[in-house]
């Protein structure tokens, strides 16, 4: 369903793939940025990026499960972090590399930003995965 590329003359990514190729004819889903709000709108893990990205990560997951797909079936993400400090960058890196989304492992962009949408938040991801056709997960 998903070919993942690792390009052996290029630099060895960590946990994730240069590229993520997905036949013709597959269903997707372009999901919109998961933030680490609760089901209230309240902020979880207010000032520790990598709080924030455990909840984004989670929410991820119920967004995919409502289309019927799962972090495994991730193709790709850009992954945005308030910061432009490599280490906090490396932080939440770890945590997206903890999680399902490393299975694939999926291609990805981590991207830091000056702000985000919500006050308070640090960290969002955006991103594409497979619908498989039946569905794995959802309603």
């Amino acid at each position: 369903m998903i070919k993942r590329t690792v390009v052996p003359t290029l630099f060895r990514p960590p946990a994730y793939a240069h590229a993520s190729v997905v036949e013709a004819g597959t269903r997707l889903a372009f999901l919109a940025g998961a933030v680490p709000l609760d089901a209230d709108g309240g902020l979880v893990g207010a000032g520790d990026p990598v709080a924030q990205a455990r909840q984004v990560i989670d929410n991820l997951e119920e967004q995919l499960q409502a289309v019927g797909s799962d972090l495994s079936l991730v193709a790709y993400t850009d992954v945005y972090v308030v910061s432009g400090e490599p280490a906090v960058l490396a932080e939440v890196w770890g945590a997206v590399e903890a999680s399902g989304l490393s299975t694939g492992p999926h291609s990805s962009t981590l991207i830091g930003v000056n702000c985000l949408g919500y006050p308070g938040q640090l960290v969002e991801i955006t991103a594409t995965a497979v619908v498989p056709d039946p569905p794995t997960l959802g309603p």
